[in-house]
């Protein structure tokens, strides 16, 4: 009688032998982590027809964009938890840094009264736009079909929450110089009723509920996030350098770094998706679902930006570049 084989054990990290090479750090900690990617029919290895099942499996397996191996996406940065922390302790320490100087210099007391209450029109209410932006990227990363995709996403929510900590910090800061004009108090109202605030919150709470994870994707990060980083980070940076405000220039310039990092991890993901047939298709039909909204709420916006003349038209046609630019 023959003697049956015996079997290699499988390497560490055997799903990653295929390159022929040690794996990096980056490999090892962010590939194929998702254990509800392995069965289609049974997300979480339960139930099929349990609600949350149900859920995962209309809005992500059945997408209509489509890809036979969305693991395959890597993070061009190729960031883990480990050097995000590193580098984002370093840009917080930037931030920090110019906080504390601009205040040691009394920076508030020297803006215009007139400003200050642009600032608190169009500037402090940001904070609830910020904070969907983190909430569109947190529903992103439970739902995208690859723990690559999620990890990016992961670390898109946090650059949002920082965002909103920013303007919240600030917030505070110019209550104390400015008691009369509202601040800490009026962003609600302003965020409801503004005017130059309702082309913003209706595209983003219509985004929101786009359960679709490509959907999402498309509109957070194709439509959505670059309206915001040129019209409210950029232009409203312009604006405040035009009024003496080069705080919140400097900080604002913070944060579009920030938002190159995103722009990288979606343009490589929207490359990947268009090597497969129909996703072109698909994707701009999303393009030209969203875009539309994204235009009316920079146009509504920078129309109420002061000493910024064609900084809505910039936006938008910055916004529609990066589309172009990424195949779209």
């Amino acid at each position: 009688m023959s003697q049956p084989e015996v079997l290699k054990p499988l390497k560490t990290w055997s799903h990653l032998a295929g390159r022929r090479r040690k794996p990096s750090e980056y490999e090892i900690v962010s590939t194929n982590l998702h254990f509800h990617t392995d069965n289609p029919d049974a997300p979480f290895e339960l139930d099929p027809n349990f609600e949350m099942a149900q859920w995962f499996k209309t809005h992500r397996n059945a997408s209509p964009l489509t890809h036979p191996d969305w693991n395959a996406f890597r993070d061009p940065d190729e960031m883990v938890y480990r050097t995000y922390n590193m580098q984002q302790d370093g840009q917080e320490t930037y931030v920090a840094g110019l906080l504390e100087q601009f205040s040691a210099r009394g920076h508030d007391s020297m803006l215009e009264k007139t400003w200050a209450g642009s600032l608190a029109r169009l500037y402090t209410p940001a904070r609830y736009l910020f904070h969907t932006l983190q909430m569109g990227s947190a529903y992103l990363s439970q739902m995208a079909p690859a723990s690559t995709i999620s990890n990016c996403a992961t670390y898109q929510t946090a650059d949002s929450l920082r965002w909103l900590s920013h303007t919240a910090y600030r917030t505070k800061e110019l209550s104390n110089s400015f008691p009369a004009l509202g601040f800490g108090r009026d962003e609600r109202g302003y965020w409801e009723q503004d005017a130059a605030w309702q082309g913003w919150r209706e595209l983003v709470e219509r985004a929101l509920v786009a359960w679709d994870w490509a959907e999402s994707f498309t509109a957070l990060n194709l439509v959505v996030r670059p309206a915001v980083e040129e019209a409210v980070l950029r232009g409203l940076g312009e604006a405040a350098r035009h009024n003496g405000d080069t705080l919140l220039g400097l900080i604002t310039d913070a944060q579009l770094l920030d938002a190159q990092r995103h722009r990288r991890w979606a343009t490589e993901l929207v490359r990947m998706a268009l090597g497969q047939p129909g996703n072109l298709e698909v994707m701009r039909g999303w393009v030209q679902k969203w875009e539309p909204l994204a235009d009316k709420a920079v146009a509504a916006y920078c129309a109420a930006l002061p000493d910024a003349p064609g900084i809505g038209a910039k936006a938008t046609a910055a916004a529609a570049q990066f589309r172009r630019g990424v195949g779209l």
